[in-house]
C-alpha cells in the first residue's frame, strides 16, 4: 500500500507541469505580422525615408519604399520617419600570388537606421543590419566594376529586407 503513493505523485507532477506549460503558452502573443487586425500595413504605408546620398543608399531606400507601401510610393505626410546611413565596402578575398591580382571578393552593405515618430520625435527603434555578397572578379576592368555593382545591388536589396522586417516588427508592437 505504501508503494501506491509514488505513481500518484508522479501523475500529479505531470499534470501540474502540463497546466503550468499551458498557462505560459497562453501568455504567448504569436500572430501574423501583416494581418489585417494588426494595422501594420497601414502604419508601414505612412513611413517616410531620408534622402539618399550614394547610389547604394538609393538602392536600399527604393527597396524600403517599395516594401513599406507595396508599390504605392512614398507618403506625402509621413507619420514615421526613418533616417538611413548606408556604407558599402569591397574586400578582396582570393589573391593570386603570381600576378598580385584578386579573383574574388566580398561586398558588404551596412545599414544604420533610426525609426522615429514625426509628431513628437520619439525614437521607436534604431539598429544596424549588414549583408555580405560574394563576387568573382573578371580580368576585364569594366566587367569587374559591373560585378561589384551587381553584388552591391544584391546586398542592398537583402539589407533593405532585413531593415523592413525590423521596422514592421517595431510598428506592430
Amino acid at each position: 500500500m505504501s508503494f501506491d503513493i509514488a505513481p500518484r505523485l508522479a501523475r500529479g507532477a505531470a499534470i501540474t507541469a502540463v497546466l503550468t506549460f499551458a498557462a505560459l503558452l497562453s501568455a504567448c502573443q504569436v500572430r501574423p505580422l501583416y494581418s489585417e487586425t494588426s494595422g501594420v500595413a497601414g502604419k508601414l504605408a505612412s513611413v517616410g525615408f531620408s534622402d539618399a546620398t550614394t547610389r547604394v543608399e538609393q538602392e536600399v531606400r527604393n527597396r524600403l519604399i517599395f516594401l513599406a507601401t507595396r508599390g504605392a510610393g512614398e507618403p506625402v505626410k509621413p507619420a514615421y520617419e526613418v533616417e538611413l546611413h548606408v556604407r558599402s565596402d569591397v574586400v578582396d578575398a582570393l589573391l593570386v600570388e603570381s600576378s598580385d591580382e584578386s579573383r574574388a571578393g566580398r561586398v558588404t552593405v551596412s545599414v544604420d537606421y533610426t525609426l522615429q515618430a514625426t509628431a513628437d520625435g520619439q525614437v521607436i527603434k534604431s539598429g544596424n543590419r549588414y549583408v555580405t555578397a560574394l563576387v568573382d572578379f573578371p580580368i576585364q576592368q569594366f566587367a569587374k566594376q559591373r560585378a561589384i555593382r551587381d553584388a552591391e545591388n544584391r546586398a542592398a536589396r537583402e539589407a533593405a529586407e532585413l531593415v523592413g522586417l525590423d521596422i514592421a516588427g517595431a510598428l506592430g508592437r
